[in-house]
């Protein structure tokens, strides 16, 4: 099965010509049963729906997250609502990866090329809330951790290693349930080469914590806050310094979205810039607006916005540079994965 596709936009100018004078663009329509008018302006044929109806949603049967490439041009991602993760190789071909993925939201490679995911709680039963490791090669699966001072871990969203080995990752509940939650904290954990877990950042400092990146220096962590539940809530994007025993220190804001949907997924490129995952179609709380339109938001380290890549699909979740140069940028959204070529390369640890 393919899995990708060009997408081309159609333009049309209508003409309403002079033998419509005195009837609506609608009823000529209808009268002729041809489409001659832009279809965006019909509305609902209220009298024959329900009072006060709306279109809701009915089931999420699929949506993507956590995309990460080997060096094969693999990618790797996840689908939360259908508990599994996927795999495209180079020529575009679909299949499961893991058909009981635990409910596994972001994905990473290590420096030797190994598949580091975080099973989550989100989306649906089963989720096994851990951090766990798989050598692509044979396939074996190791659980790096999966309790914090022995109490579970809330639901592992997102997940980098820097160049020294260690392993952060971040672990929020967005998920209504929060009867859940053992663990007070919605925090950045790091695992450390030595297998020891250290809980780095928490609340006060931060909110909801998300995407996460390091730095190719290994000196700098970037950390998206976002959550649209609360009212007073942040969706911001922070800095913070890495001593080489990895606490973190200086925590600066990068950038604010203000009260749209903000950050999601996060890469770096080679240059330092951050290309973001970010914004909706439609507000999903009262506490959350439509200001921030679907799309990539590359930001410079300093927090300027050099500009957004729109992506057609609601809820863009993530992304991750492949390619053999590594300047085809894959952006994981509701059902879909979309690609596009870029002039500057991504940054990654592997390959």
């Amino acid at each position: 099965m393919r899995l990708f596709a060009s997408a081309a936009v159609l333009m049309t100018m209508i003409l309403v010509p002079e033998s419509m004078a005195g009837r609506s663009v609608v009823e000529e329509t209808l009268a002729k049963g041809t489409v001659s008018m832009d279809l965006r302006q019909v509305g609902a044929p209220v009298q024959l729906l329900a009072p006060e109806a709306r279109v809701q949603v009915a089931a999420g049967v699929c949506f993507l997250e956590g995309p990460a490439i080997d060096a094969a041009g693999n990618l790797y991602c996840s689908d939360i609502a259908g508990n599994r993760i996927l795999k495209i190789d180079a020529q575009g071909n679909l299949s499961v990866f893991r058909a009981d993925s635990g409910r596994t939201n972001g994905n990473t490679l290590d420096a030797r090329g190994r598949l580091i995911s975080c099973e989550g709680a989100e989306n649906g039963p089963g989720g096994r809330r851990r951090i766990v490791r798989t050598d692509l090669t044979t396939g074996a699966v190791e659980v790096l951790t999966e309790r914090y001072e022995g109490k579970r871990y809330n639901s592992p969203n997102d997940v980098v290693v820097d160049p020294r080995g260690r392993i952060w990752f971040t672990d929020p509940l967005y998920a209504p349930d929060r009867t859940i939650m053992e663990h007070p904290h919605e925090a950045v954990y790091r695992i450390d080469t030595d297998e020891s877990v250290h809980r780095v950042i928490t609340q006060p400092a931060i909110g909801r914590p998300n995407g996460l990146a390091v730095t190719a220096d290994g000196r700098t962590l970037y950390v998206i806050d976002s959550n649209y539940i609360r009212p007073d809530a942040q969706r911001k994007i922070w800095a913070f310094d890495i001593a080489d025993d990895g606490s973190v220190s200086g925590q600066r804001q990068v950038y604010d979205f203000g009260r749209g949907r903000g950050g999601d997924g996060m890469r770096l490129d080679s240059q330092g810039n951050l290309w973001v995952a970010a914004g909706i179609a439609a507000p999903r709380t009262a506490n959350e607006t439509g200001d921030v339109p679907t799309g990539v938001y590359v930001i410079t380290p300093d927090g300027k916005l050099l500009g957004r890549i729109p992506i057609p699909e609601d809820v863009v979740t993530n992304l991750a540079f492949g390619g053999p140069d590594k300047k085809t940028l894959y952006v994981t959204a509701g059902k879909t994965i979309f690609r596009i070529s870029t002039a500057v390369a991504g940054y990654s640890l592997f390959p």
